[in-house]
């Protein structure tokens, strides 16, 4: 149903499907392989205040994009030896995803194309937020965000990150993404590796 609704992009040589990791990979797989579309995998790690890891002061990316939020990093005092260690823990974890979600097959061109990036459900912004700054930041030309269901407060938040965002529900009493699956199984990393088609290396 997501991929019919995205079926104007259908064939577009300068399209491109990226997954949220990792329930965003089997949904980004059939939207791929409906629209003929290649798909691939997109990778953001937050960076938590320490003590308060839930509260990101930045994000890194796929692609090696880091990015800061000066505003918490001041107000919670984080010098730069307390950023660096949260952010080489941060990376070391990326690398390993990385790994075992691309294998040794690089981050696809992003300069200039549209990308259509896909999770199995959105219920709050911040991680597609960062995920959208780091696309900006590698040059896409056209951010799309698609996912079966979006809770209607995000979906509204949104709207001004993206150039268009597509959901199959945007329920009105939503509570939790899994509520609308009649089978909401976790993906593991190693199955969403197998679904990416490389030869992922498990750590």
């Amino acid at each position: 149903m997501l991929a019919h609704r995205l079926g104007e992009y259908a064939r577009r040589r300068d399209v491109l499907v990226l997954a949220l990791p990792s329930g965003g990979v089997p949904i980004a797989e059939a939207v791929g392989r409906t629209l003929q579309l290649p798909f691939d995998v997109f990778l953001v790690r937050q960076l938590g205040v320490p003590g308060q890891e839930e509260l990101a002061f930045g994000a890194i990316a796929s692609g090696g994009v880091q990015m800061l939020n000066s505003g918490i990093v001041e107000a919670h005092g984080l010098t730069g030896p307390a950023i660096a260690e949260v952010a080489q823990r941060e990376k070391r974890e990326l690398a390993r995803c990385e790994r075992v979600y691309r294998g040794s097959r690089p981050l696809p061109a992003l300069r200039g194309r549209t990308v259509i990036l896909v999770d199995d459900g959105i219920a709050k912004a911040a991680g597609v937020c960062a995920a959208l700054i780091a696309l900006r930041h590698l040059g896409v030309a056209t951010l799309v965000v698609a996912a079966p269901v979006i809770d209607p407060e995000t979906h509204a938040a949104l709207q001004g990150a993206v150039d268009r965002i597509f959901a199959v529900l945007i329920p009105g009493d939503f509570s939790r993404v899994d509520d609308w699956y009649e089978d909401f199984t976790p993906t593991t990393d190693e199955a969403a590796g197998v679904l990416l088609g490389g030869s992922p290396v498990f750590s």
